[in-house]
């Protein structure tokens, strides 16, 4: 397969609501996912998520397949939304327009696979049509599994830090074409594949994942912490994978699948494999580490009843205009990877078309054993993505968001009284540490907004911020002795 022509092989069959019934016989269910902004959550906030996350899926049933998706696209900052009548407001426009952003998009999709065993062979074909009517064939089953996913989704979302939202029809065609568009938003070109690479319009793209249990190091965890704003008094903490996420300023995706198997049916192929690696494992050190790994699995499936087994796969596909850029990503990937213990694969030729074809969720059910590690839920839960960029508030002031230094519109006074129930807030820092400053920028967008301002300064911070407006202020002064009398 040199290049494909989309409209001529297209994936999807039928939408439902936000059901897909696929062309290669599989049934997807798609939400989009909000989580939580990024630097908001704590140590046990991220060992809730985790829990969140466990509980949702460990009842899904056997044979479903689960993909997290976590698109990662350069863009800029367009200004649109900053007013610009005032001088300061017109320099704050010009400061921050065509700024270059991440923009971050989580999506959640769940399969229902023909093949429930899940056995796929190393290479698939995965624009292979089905016969004709197999889904009707499938109803009572799909029916079952759209109420176990519903099942799922509900639990997730009364966890109350994230939120699923039903992808609808025009957003899953939109979703599917700019996938296999290459994320162009301007043209559509086709997909080139060949033993070199892989190539949408002029999108170079590049592969590296995590496919065996040999990529994994000692441990991992649901949070880890996060030097760069760690100190002496406060402990500060990042998803596990987080490096690979908003930090990793490149366009990339990372895809996370998990295939939910049956239990016992894995214990005792896993128990088959540490007697046949025992034997072996003389012959090489590598040996003794995959063996190590799979009793310790094995280990947790026995002392937990409520484990589950799975096979799971993680890959991060980037992409950019330069082909020789490739080489440059991958190796910051592969920094971050190693900081977290990992040694990710790179895949190359077949293969690699391959693991950008199946990471498109209709055809998530096709990678082999050979593209996926063996461990519990637990585990594979732990390299979720499970912070987004910050958000804007629908009124309030602008302020740079940490990351990547946009504007963010956020309530101060807290209209909805999610935060606190009293109209006020307190601004604490050492001396010298910018208070006055923020004040005064705050007090002057609620000013060019039309609130009437009432400040008692007793350093003078204020003065200069009141002769911007000549016009519109009066300065009364307090003299030690006299009675200051104020008519409104």
């Amino acid at each position: 397969m040199k290049k494909i022509n989309l409209s001529a092989y297209h994936p999807i069959l039928d939408i439902q609501d936000n059901v897909v019934f696929a062309s290669n016989g599989n049934v997807v269910l798609g939400y989009r996912v909000s989580l939580p902004e990024i630097y908001s959550l704590s140590e046990k906030d991220f060992e809730d998520l985790h829990a969140s996350w466990f509980q949702a899926f460990k009842s899904l049933p056997a044979g479903t397949v689960i993909q997290k998706q976590d698109s990662y696209r350069k863009s800029t900052y367009t200004a649109e939304e900053l007013p610009k009548d005032t001088f300061l407001q017109k320099a704050t426009h010009h400061y921050f327009k065509n700024r270059e952003y991440l923009q971050h998009q989580s999506y959640l999709f769940f399969v229902l696979p023909l093949d429930k065993h899940l056995k796929a062979s190393k290479y698939v074909n995965p624009f292979r049509k089905t016969e004709k009517g197999i889904h009707k064939k499938l109803d009572h089953q799909v029916r079952e599994f759209i109420g176990a996913v519903n099942d799922a989704v509900s639990f997730i979302n009364n966890s109350r830090k994230i939120n699923t939202f039903p992808l609808g029809q025009e957003a899953i065609l939109e979703y599917t074409h700019s996938y296999f568009n290459g994320f162009h938003q301007d043209v559509d070109t086709d997909i080139r594949l060949d033993q070199k690479g892989i190539a949408i319009g002029d999108h170079h793209f590049d592969v590296l994942a995590i496919n065996s249990e040999q990529c994994f190091g000692e441990s991992l965890q649901s949070s880890k912490v996060n030097e760069k704003f760690t100190s002496d008094q406060f402990t500060f903490h990042q998803g596990f994978i987080d490096g690979l996420g908003l930090d990793l300023e490149e366009d990339h995706i990372i895809n996370h699948i998990l295939y939910l198997d049956d239990k016992h049916k894995w214990r005792k192929v896993l128990e088959k494999k540490i007697e046949e690696l025992s034997k072996s494992s003389n012959f090489g050190t590598q040996n003794k580490v995959v063996l190590k790994k799979i009793g310790e699995i094995v280990n947790r499936i026995n002392e937990d009843d409520s484990s589950r087994i799975i096979r799971g796969h993680l890959n991060i596909i980037f992409w950019s205009q330069q082909a020789e850029q490739l080489g440059r990503i991958a190796s910051k990937i592969k920094t971050e990877f190693k900081e977290l213990d990992m040694l990710p694969y790179y895949p190359k030729g077949e293969e690699r078309k391959h693991y950008f074809l199946n990471s498109y969720p209709c055809f998530a059910s096709n990678f082999s054993n050979e593209d996926l590690y063996v461990t519990d839920l637990k585990h594979a839960l732990c390299l979720n993505i499970n912070n987004t960029n910050y958000r804007s508030d629908h009124t309030g002031i602008i302020f740079n968001d940490r990351q990547h230094n946009i504007p963010v519109l956020k309530d101060v006074w807290d209209e909805k009284k999610k935060r606190i129930k009293a109209r006020n807030f307190a601004i604490f820092a050492p001396t010298g540490e910018g208070k006055s400053f923020l004040a005064n920028n705050i007090l002057r967008q609620y000013f060019e907004s039309g609130v009437r301002l009432v400040i008692i300064d007793l350093g003078g911070s204020y003065s200069k911020f009141a002769k911007l407006y000549p016009d519109d202020h009066i300065i009364l002064r307090y003299e030690q002795g006299k009675n200051l009398g104020i008519n409104p």
